[in-house]
């Protein structure tokens, strides 16, 4: 099973994210406004976002990734009430991921949690497929393949992945849930700035 490494820009957060082949996820940049606010609410937004305001996140499963050592430092917050749970870590504000639910076999793992430069990633987790939401994005992007919203085709292949991973049991182990199906921490809700 190859890996790859993950850790938080202090070192103090640090685990793997087990790709078998690059079809064990996929890779997406995502320009919406809510991964721009999470950005923002982190403060590390010139970390995060790349010049069109997009974020690169790693579609994978929660067994696919094992935190090591810092765990006591992750921490969650929701922009909405019902928004995505979005994990970063307490230590030095680096984002971790974007979880729905504990059932969910889903984690939308972000670029600045993975401790590989952009050809690694790559040959491990295959390429960016598309960037999408761009009609969020910051001036003119020029990504080669790009949308506006979700594009079908991209939604029907990770709708078809989920309920292969739910039924594989691919929600268990999950670094972010505890056993009884809440989050490890209490979410903070940080409504977004309009």
């Amino acid at each position: 099973m190859t890996g790859i490494n993950l850790k938080c820009s202090c070192g103090a957060v640090t685990g793997t994210a087990n790709a078998e082949k690059p079809s064990s996820g996929s890779r997406i940049i995502c320009c919406c406004s809510d991964c721009q606010a999470f950005a923002a609410y982190l403060g590390r937004e010139k970390d995060i976002l790349d010049e069109f305001g997009g974020t690169e996140i790693y579609q994978c499963t929660p067994s696919q990734i094992f935190i090591e050592q810092g765990h006591d430092n992750l921490q969650s917050m929701r922009l909405t009430k019902k928004g995505l749970l979005r994990w970063h870590t307490s230590c030095c504000n680096t984002p971790v991921g974007n979880t729905v639910k504990a059932g969910l076999p889903f984690v939308g793992l972000i670029h600045s949690f993975i401790d590989a430069y952009p050809t690694e990633r790559d040959n491990i987790l295959g390429p960016v497929k598309m960037a999408i939401q761009i009609q969020d994005a910051i001036g003119t992007p020029t990504y080669e393949h790009q949308a506006e919203k979700f594009p079908f085709g991209l939604t029907a292949g990770l709708v078809k992945n989920i309920l292969v991973w739910k039924i594989q049991g691919k929600h268990k182990p999950n670094a972010f849930f505890s056993k009884d199906g809440r989050p490890i921490v209490k979410p903070i809700i940080a409504h977004k700035q309009a």
